[in-house]
């Protein structure tokens, strides 16, 4: 018979063409997560050539942003039906559609559908598919690749800004949305690099193979043919079909739970300070060009802490317990916004700015590494498409929570307390709840081999290896790809 390894896709190869997958992930995330932040340069132009409020134009970043996570789902189906390289494609020719067109847009209302859902729709498509293929190329890796294609996030702010603005001096906003449409193409040659890994070539076929084939078919008829229930099949429901593509049983899913809920709970306040870190430094009387500049030191800061946090990640002595790290980095991250009111002077600024570039750049390395440690690899896609969107209401809410404390109160320290707060309380969830969660896995792995040596033990051993497999499927984190390497690979990735 065929080798059980013939037609299944190879283990990540942890390198060769991975490295060019990584830079095209590193350009379809860095705009997806840079180009709703560099918009704001136009704003005020834009706010002025249609006569709005300041709150109605903010609604373009907002809606781009909340397409971008809420249609995430959307982006794993696709992804599980045509694979990672054509999705990110078209999600670039619709980003470069979206802003073309938003040139020529003569109302507010034009500019949300232009900009917020046809360029937020295609941001999408690149972001999830572009997280999905680096787990697909890496693996003992996969931290270092992920701080990496995540730096493409401040490296691309860094860049898009100060063109913005040159782009906005020469052109304008009409001009210069023209030539950020052309600039969003470049995601389609992004996505050509996402080369697919194929299956393993099923061997030739044989005459004893055939003569085994027709001999099994004849057993059959023998012994009754299967029955069809073509009634079934014809009957699935709406759910079913989205299920084959959306693993809602993720849900039963103890880690991904305490996953979910920690990162719901974090985005309340995760966006926040950034939106209001310059009008902070406004308010206190610094000029605007020094303000500015504090949002480049975050994101210069944040380029280098996102691939060290890689690296720390990958180590033989975080990588096992890789959830109480993302626990820390979001601890820390609360930690520096409430300590943000006492920096009343520019200096205390830049302090507070550095320290917030480090905690967001460790979070954000980390974000999707501990997701598909929790889930695996082969879930993986799933599990991104229902985290954000249950993540999309968060990340609405959070600036416009803050806002609203800054109307109340006419100070900006409540808006730090507040994001602060939460993602102390956040972080600390996480920790206590994934220590919970070790401890489980461990008294699990501890009861399964307990029964496998187990000489009085009734269950048979292809019994014995079903329920094994069962297991490590639904509840377990990633050992998948690392079974063939071994035990001890598998207690070094999995800690278990």
């Amino acid at each position: 018979p065929a080798p059980a390894e013939a037609g299944r896709a190879p283990g990540p190869p942890d390198g060769g063409w991975g490295w060019v997958v990584l830079f095209g992930a590193f350009v379809s995330i860095g705009f997806a997560y840079a180009f709703p932040k560099g918009l704001a340069i136009f704003f005020k132009e834009i706010q002025d050539f249609f006569g709005t409020s300041y709150s109605e134009i903010a609604w373009v970043s907002s809606i781009m942003l909340a397409t971008t996570y809420g249609a995430g789902p959307i982006s794993s189906i696709l992804v599980n039906r045509y694979g990672s390289r054509p999705v990110v494609m078209f999600g670039g020719l619709l980003c470069g559609v979206g802003m073309i067109s938003a040139a020529f847009c003569t109302s507010i209302l034009q500019l949300y559908i232009c900009v917020g859902f046809i360029t937020g729709f295609g941001l999408a498509l690149n972001l999830q598919p572009s997280v999905i293929i680096i787990g697909k190329y890496f693996l003992k890796r996969r931290p270092i690749a992920n701080g990496l294609a995540m730096a493409g996030s401040p490296v691309m702010l860094c860049t898009l800004a100060p063109l913005n603005q040159f782009l906005f001096e020469n052109f304008g906003w009409r001009g210069s949305f023209l030539i950020l449409g052309a600039i969003l193409l470049n995601c389609c040659v992004a996505g050509a690099l996402f080369r697919p890994i194929g299956a393993r070539p099923a061997p030739v076929k044989t005459p004893v193979t055939e003569e085994r084939k027709d001999a099994l078919k004849g057993k059959i008829t023998e012994d009754g043919p299967m029955e069809s229930k073509p009634e079934e099949e014809g009957g699935k429901d709406c759910f079913e079909k989205i299920n084959q593509y959306l693993d809602f049983s993720l849900f039963k899913h103890r880690g991904f739970l305490i996953y979910l809920i920690g990162n719901v709970l974090m985005f309340l306040g995760f966006f926040a300070p950034i939106v209001f870190l310059a009008p902070y430094a406004k308010h206190t009387g610094i000029d605007e060009y020094s303000a500015a500049f504090l949002l480049s030191i975050l994101a210069l800061v944040d380029m280098v802490a996102r691939p060290a946090t890689g690296l720390i990640a990958n180590s033989r002595w975080v990588r096992p317990r890789i959830q109480y790290f993302f626990s820390f980095a979001i601890a820390f991250n609360g930690a520096c916004h409430l300590l943000c009111p006492l920096a009343s002077s520019y200096t205390g600024l830049i302090v507070y700015s550095s320290f917030f570039g480090l905690a967001f750049g460790m979070v954000c390395a980390m974000l999707f590494e501990t997701l598909m440690d929790l889930v695996g690899a082969a879930r993986f896609t799933s599990a991104v498409g229902l985290v954000t969107i249950a993540e999309c209401c968060t990340i609405l809410l959070g600036p416009p929570m803050g806002g609203i404390l800054i109307d109340t109160f006419g100070d900006y320290k409540y808006m730090f307390i507040k994001c602060g707060t939460v993602m102390v309380l956040a972080g600390t969830f996480l920790f206590i709840m994934n220590y919970y969660n070790y401890r489980m896995l461990a008294k699990e792995e501890k009861e399964k081999k307990t029964k496998e040596e187990d000489p009085k033990s009734v269950r048979t051993e292809d019994e014995g290896k079903k329920t094994w497999n069962k297991d490590s499927t639904q509840d377990g984190p990633e050992l998948e790809p690392l079974r063939e390497q071994g035990e001890g690979v598998k207690k070094e990735t999995n800690g278990i």
